[in-house]
């Protein structure tokens, strides 16, 4: 089905590219994970050709959602499975690969993401070979400086700022009893936390899920604690920002940070 929904698309004129990524794509999938499908052009796919092949196999769809960029979602009447197509204009996404692989920008967490679901995505149509290009782009080593950057980056939005750091935010929220502002503030500092992990690493970062066994599986190079420290941080209500902190700084000078 995956494969009949893939040529389907193929046959529009707009459409310059497909990819399946996610967790079929890097082999993490389970019977929970949906189907991640990339759709990419140059300008935007017609709306009424995008609900014709979604009416096809589905009774539950929902059409142009821009909740985070534009989206179709729908259950498959078949097999109940959920497909989740993202059109991505080409443009935007070199931009983003030159601007994080070749000039170095960090970003406040997740910098590599995109990248990640670039360089393990299975190409399914590319006619003219243009995600091949940006995959093959991406096959070199980890630039050092890109890592340094995200180090420094994020290192200073999360615990080094003169003010407002995300650690001084969270034990300020702590002292409120402001829940909504401890788990707003955790996941900022989380978010920079893991990205400097996985650029120490030289990995690409692979998303919002499962991060912990990622990292586990993946990285030779982890601060003390890791896995107890990211538990407690989430869990505890006496939030363990000095150790976790702490184990961070110790982690980075060893790594030559």
């Amino acid at each position: 089905m995956l494969n009949t929904v893939i040529e389907k698309f193929s046959k529009i004129k707009e459409v310059k590219a497909i990819v399946v990524g996610g967790s079929d794509a890097a082999k993490t999938n389970d019977v929970l994970s949906d189907y991640d499908i990339y759709i990419f052009s140059d300008v935007e796919v017609p709306l009424n050709l995008r609900e014709e092949i979604a009416k096809e196999f589905s009774d539950n769809y929902e059409i142009h959602n821009t909740f985070y960029g534009d989206g179709d979602e729908w259950y498959s009447r078949e097999t109940g499975k959920v497909f989740d197509l993202m059109y991505w204009n080409r443009k935007w996404l070199e931009d983003i690969v030159e601007n994080i692989w070749v000039r170095h920008d960090a970003w406040g967490g997740y910098t590599t993401a995109f990248l990640y679901t670039v360089k393990n995505a299975q190409i399914k149509y590319d006619p003219d070979g243009w995600f091949q290009a940006l995959q093959e782009k991406l096959n070199t080593p980890y630039p050092q400086e890109l890592a340094n950057n995200i180090v420094l980056k994020n290192r200073l939005m999360i615990k080094d700022k003169i003010s407002a750091s995300f650690r001084e935010q969270i034990e300020k929220a702590v002292k409120r009893n402001d829940y909504v502002s401890i788990n707003h503030r955790t996941a900022a500092f989380l978010a920079g936390y893991f990205d400097i992990i996985f650029a120490v690493n030289k990995i690409l970062h692979p998303g919002e899920k499962r991060l912990v066994n990622f990292a586990l599986k993946n990285c030779t190079l982890l601060p003390r604690d890791f896995e107890k420290n990211v538990n407690d941080l989430c869990c505890c209500e006496n939030k363990p920002l000095a150790e976790i902190c702490q184990n961070l700084d110790e982690f980075l000078r060893a790594n030559g940070y």
